[in-house]
C-alpha cells in the first residue's frame, strides 16, 4: 500500500468515526494521534471548541524519561500522563477518539495506560 493510500485510509476511518463522538466539558474527547517521531494526547470540548490539557512525547518530563518518543514505552508514558493530568483537574470519564488510527500497538499501549491512571472510557 503505497504512503497517500494509507493515509487517506485512515482520514476515511476518522471521518466515519468523528460523525458518532463528541466531547463535552463533563466527558471530553481524548484525541490521541501519533508520528514516526511522537505521540500526541489532548482532551478536547467540542461544545466549546477549546482544549482543556494536552501533551506529548515531547514535553519536558516526559522526554527526558525516554529514549524514543515513537515506540510504545512513549505511548505508555503519554497514556499514563494525561491521565494523572485529567484526574488532577477533575475529569474521570471520556470519549476516546483514535483519529483513525487502528486500535493496536502504540494507539493500544496509551489506552491501556491510561485506564490504569484512573480515566475511565
Amino acid at each position: 500500500m503505497k504512503r497517500k493510500e494509507k493515509v487517506e485510509s485512515r482520514l476515511t476511518r476518522k471521518k466515519r468515526i468523528r460523525k458518532n463522538i463528541s466531547g463535552t466539558m463533563n466527558k471530553p474527547r481524548l484525541c490521541v494521534y501519533k508520528s514516526l517521531k511522537a505521540m500526541y494526547a489532548q482532551l478536547i470540548d467540542d461544545e466549546h471548541e477549546k482544549v482543556i490539557t494536552g501533551t506529548s512525547t515531547l514535553n519536558k518530563e516526559i522526554k527526558a524519561q525516554l529514549k524514543s518518543g515513537g515506540n510504545i514505552e512513549g505511548a505508555k508514558k503519554v497514556g499514563e500522563y494525561i491521565g494523572k493530568k485529567a484526574i488532577s483537574i477533575g475529569i474521570t470519564h471520556v470519549v476516546f477518539d483514535r483519529n483513525g488510527f487502528k486500535y493496536h500497538g502504540r494507539i493500544k499501549a496509551l489506552a491501556e495506560s491510561a485506564r490504569e491512571a484512573g480515566l475511565k472510557f
